[in-house]
């Protein structure tokens, strides 16, 4: 009876101490959690203006698979020439020369309607381009946007 009453007595314990520990720890989380300063990311302007691009090219993608009207070129898109960039050390000869195609292929969709499908390709690839010598993150994002 003694060994019984030992053993329950001992898990008894050793539960309780366990059930101390895990507070304390998410005591200690919490407290960390609090204590920390969080700063937001903030994309920079050539960023933002990146994701309208894709954004507004999604959308054009859509029109020009179901022959809608295409509208006018976005002037906006010549913001790239000037838009802060996240490094800024990044604006140099190469992405100026590729800036330049990039609007180039892009303005090319409107101009000629009946090649819509083939200019919005090379617009993409033209993306594709200058993504694979600088910021690589979004060639997947934007290999999505060619029309098959």
């Amino acid at each position: 009876m003694k060994k019984v009453l030992l053993i329950f007595l001992t898990v008894a314990f050793a539960t309780s101490c366990q059930q101390k520990n895990d507070t304390n720890k998410a005591v200690t989380v919490k407290d960390t959690v609090a204590d920390a300063k969080f700063q937001m990311y903030e994309m920079s302007e050539m960023a933002a203006l990146m994701e309208q691009m894709y954004a507004y090219n999604t959308q054009l993608k859509e029109r020009i698979k179901t022959n809608q009207d295409l509208g006018s070129y976005p002037v906006a898109f010549d913001k790239l020439h000037t838009a802060v960039l996240t490094e800024a050390s990044d604006r140099d000869p190469f992405f100026n020369d590729q800036a330049i195609k990039f609007i180039e292929a892009q303005k090319a969709i409107y101009t000629d309607p009946v090649q819509a499908k083939d200019n919005f390709n090379k617009m993409v690839n033209q993306c594709l381009e200058c993504h694979s010598k600088k910021c690589g993150g979004p060639i997947p994002r934007i290999k999505k946007l060619i029309i098959p």
